[in-house]
């Protein structure tokens, strides 16, 4: 049985909304972020609940939260610098709440992809690494209109899922990002950013690919 909350935490800069959905005898926390908020991103876009409803059905306790600006959050936008650091308040929530024990999985969408990958850069440091990542559509190079984004290096058995012919993050942009880490990337034929009609897709490659 799935136990739905909607909480606030208090942040650097003020209130995180977050959305969580606990369950019995879990084996995992996820935690799940949401494309960019300045371009209608929020912690209840397809895609994220795709893979927060894929990663409920693997046996994890799932937590969404909105960026700072974007619902219940509040704060400003700072381009995943900040929004990193709210991330690392979620992630210790989670830990606190429901177990130092169990393993923590990070997955995000886009501009949140691009998020996860600091924030587990960032719990590497400190010694309590998650245990593996999920980024779809991720944010990498010089995206029009927006800035260039600097990825960092993900572990080898991140799963890396691109649309062909995504027209904000250009899958060209994203090999080139893998390229030098020697990263798989399963690219799904006709997908778009946000992978219309294509959404069930995701989950599918995730359940092949987790064991």
């Amino acid at each position: 049985m799935t136990q739905r909350d909607r909480v606030l935490l208090n942040g650097p800069d003020g209130k995180i909304e977050v959305f969580v959905e606990a369950r019995e005898a879990a084996q995992g926390i996820a935690l799940v972020a949401h494309p960019h908020p300045l371009y209608g991103g929020t912690a209840d876009n397809k895609v994220v609940t795709t893979l927060a409803r894929t990663f409920r059905e693997l046996g994890c306790i799932t937590l969404r939260p909105n960026f700072r600006g974007v619902g219940g959050s509040e704060g400003a936008h700072d381009h995943g610098i900040a929004e990193t650091e709210d991330l690392l308040v979620v992630h210790s929530y989670a830990r606190q709440r429901f177990g130092a024990g169990l393993p923590v999985y990070l997955a995000g969408f886009s501009f949140g992809a691009y998020v996860v990958t600091r924030l587990a850069q960032r719990l590497a440091t400190a010694g309590d690494a998650a245990q593996r990542l999920v980024l779809v559509g991720t944010a990498a190079g010089f995206i029009e209109g927006l800035r260039r984004y600097e990825t960092g290096a993900v572990p080898a058995d991140t799963i890396v899922i691109h649309g062909a012919q995504d027209e904000t993050v250009p899958l060209a942009n994203v090999l080139a990002w893998a390229e030098s880490l020697e990263l798989p990337i399963t690219v799904i034929a006709g997908a778009d950013h946000f992978f219309h009609r294509r959404l069930h897709l995701i989950r599918d490659i995730i359940h092949r690919q987790w064991h």
